[in-house]
Order: structure tokens, then C-alpha cells, then sequence
């Protein structure tokens, strides 16, 4: 009951900040200032027929980084406590071993059906090929490197739900996300030394408009992008299937 209360407080207390601020808002008929400028300069300015995952890659790039940033860390945490010693390493020993034994093959899962083996190893080739598409085309289509990213580790998802991959190679895992990672740094810290600012991807030239080598280098860092969330987001599911 006190929890309870205590939560309905907390909530009330929400209410009662963010109230104000509904009776400020106001329907917007355009864009603003800042959005304006970006409409009318950031196809010529970057040369990339998508806008919005191109500013998201340039002119915020900062913010992306800390998105970036975020990731990483939430990778980190997921490691740390799924990896020291998750699963049934503490399995409550006061339990007689023939009770604990029983509860580990209860809860054994039950062996891939040959459609599903048959089919992720089908569909597993065509859908890295597709996370790849994804983020390299991002400055072309919709897309970019978060997303193309999530792709390639739902197909690492799949292969593992098969049952056509024990394992995966951890270490190779974190060195392709640490140089990813080096290589995204290195890429903005080239757009403030060779261009106007971090990420900048005038570093590199801007190729014709609407090809796939054009933008800059905003096909790099996307691909960059791509490798180190793929690469992050595996590592995740290899150490929660590790503490089951």
C-alpha cells in the first residue's frame, strides 16, 4: 500500500511539472528557422537526396555520437552482468541436485525444426546482405547505420534460434566494434581538420548527385555506424544466449 502511494506521488508530482507546459503549445503551420535553413542549403551543402538521415549523420553528428555512446555502454552493462557469471552459475544451491537437475533439463530448449534450420541458412546470407544495403545506401534511401545494424543482428538472431551457430566469436566481435568505433572518431575528427566542422564529411569529395559514391563521406561513417551497432548488438545476444 505505502509503494503504492509513494508511486501515485511520483506521478502526481509529473503531472503537476509538465501541466505548465501544455498551455504553451502551439500548432506549427511550417518549420522552423533552423529547419528552414536545412531544407534550403543541405542538399547542396551535403549532395545526399536524403536529408534527414544525412543531417542526422552532419550537422548533428555530436548528438549521434552520444547515441553512439549510449549504445556502447548499455553493451558494456548487458556484458558485464550476463558475462561474470549469468544464468545457471547461480542457481540456488540449497536445492537438492536432483531437483536442480530436473529444473535444468525442464528448462532445455527443444530442438530447431529442420524448416527453421533450413530456412536461416537461406535467409541468413540475404539478410547481412540487406543490413549492409541498408547503411550504405542511408545518404540515398531511407536507412542508415542504426538500422542496418539491428538487421545484421537479427540475422545472427536467427542462425543462433536455428541452431546453426553454437557460438560466436566474441573477441572478433569486440575488435570489429573497437575499430569501428576508431574509425567513427577518426572520420569526424578528419571533418574538423580537412572540412568545416566534426563529421564533416566534405573531407572527401562530393561525387554526382544521387550516385552511390557521392555525399562525401557519408556513406563511410554510415558504414562505420552500421559495423559497430551490428557488431555491439551480436555481442548482446551472444552473452544473454550464454546465460541461459
Amino acid at each position: 500500500m505505502i509503494k503504492r502511494l509513494i508511486l501515485l506521488g511520483i506521478l502526481a508530482s509529473l503531472a503537476l511539472a509538465f501541466f505548465p507546459l501544455v498551455g504553451v503549445l502551439q500548432t506549427r503551420s511550417g518549420v522552423g528557422d533552423l529547419a528552414q535553413q536545412y531544407l534550403n542549403q543541405g542538399p547542396e551543402a551535403l549532395n545526399a537526396p536524403n536529408l534527414v538521415t544525412s543531417v542526422v549523420v552532419t550537422y548533428r553528428g555530436l548528438d549521434t555520437l552520444g547515441e553512439v555512446t549510449v549504445l556502447f555502454a548499455a553493451a558494456v552493462g548487458i556484458s558485464l552482468a550476463f558475462g561474470v557469471g549469468g544464468g545457471h552459475k547461480h542457481a540456488d544451491k540449497s536445492l537438492p541436485k536432483q531437483a536442480l537437475k530436473a529444473d535444468l533439463e525442464q528448462n532445455q530448449s527443444h530442438p530447431a525444426s529442420e524448416i527453421l534450420k533450413t530456412g536461416a541458412e537461406l535467409l541468413f546470407p540475404l539478410i547481412i546482405a540487406f543490413g549492409v544495403y541498408i547503411f550504405i545506401h542511408g545518404h540515398l534511401t531511407p536507412g542508415g547505420g542504426f538500422q542496418g545494424g539491428v538487421v545484421i543482428a537479427s540475422g545472427l538472431l536467427l542462425m543462433l534460434l536455428a541452431g546453426n551457430a553454437q557460438d560466436i566469436p566474441k573477441n572478433s566481435l569486440h575488435i570489429l566494434e573497437m575499430l569501428a568505433g576508431a574509425g567513427y572518431v577518426a572520420a569526424g575528427l578528419l571533418g574538423l581538420w580537412l572540412a568545416g566542422g566534426f563529421l564533416d564529411p566534405r573531407f572527401l569529395p562530393s561525387g554526382t548527385f544521387g550516385t552511390l559514391f557521392s555525399a562525401g563521406a557519408i556513406p563511410v561513417i554510415y558504414s562505420l555506424v552500421g559495423l559497430k551497432v551490428g557488431a555491439e548488438l551480436s555481442a548482446v545476444i551472444s552473452h544473454m544466449r550464454k546465460s541461459t
